[in-house]
């Protein structure tokens, strides 16, 4: 994978993608509470709290499409930062500008390999 391929006739090249894939759990909550401006993140990857401090700080976007055109484009963008881990198993919480609604409970969002601390 790391080769380009020849695919008719074209050279296919290796991508440069700044974001890693991650999926919108729902909300941090207890038994009878439940607090919407935490969101629960899940990235690919990331199994174990071990694996977490890398993470801390990046930025989080949820991306979607709205019905009507602002600035000329559907696509908006929710932004956010994760800001701790959540429990053993590489989970993340994440605040976001403005929460998240609830349709994106399960759905896709891109952790930003930025801003950088290495």
């Amino acid at each position: 994978a790391d080769t380009p391929q020849k695919k008719r006739g074209k050279k296919m090249t290796q991508g440069n993608r700044l974001h890693v894939q991650g999926v919108f759990l729902g909300y941090r909550r207890s038994n009878a509470n439940q607090y919407e401006n935490t969101a629960l993140i899940k990235v690919d990857g990331v199994r174990s709290r071990e694996d977490t401090p890398f993470y801390m700080g990046k930025r989080v976007a949820y991306v979607y499409k709205a019905k009507s055109k602002k600035n000329g484009s559907k696509v908006r963008v929710i932004w956010g930062r994760l800001v701790a881990a959540h429990g053993n198993s590489g989970t993340f919480r994440a605040r976001f500008r403005n929460n998240l609604p609830p349709k994106a409970m399960g759905s896709q969002v891109r952790v930003m390999l930025y801003p950088s601390r290495v």
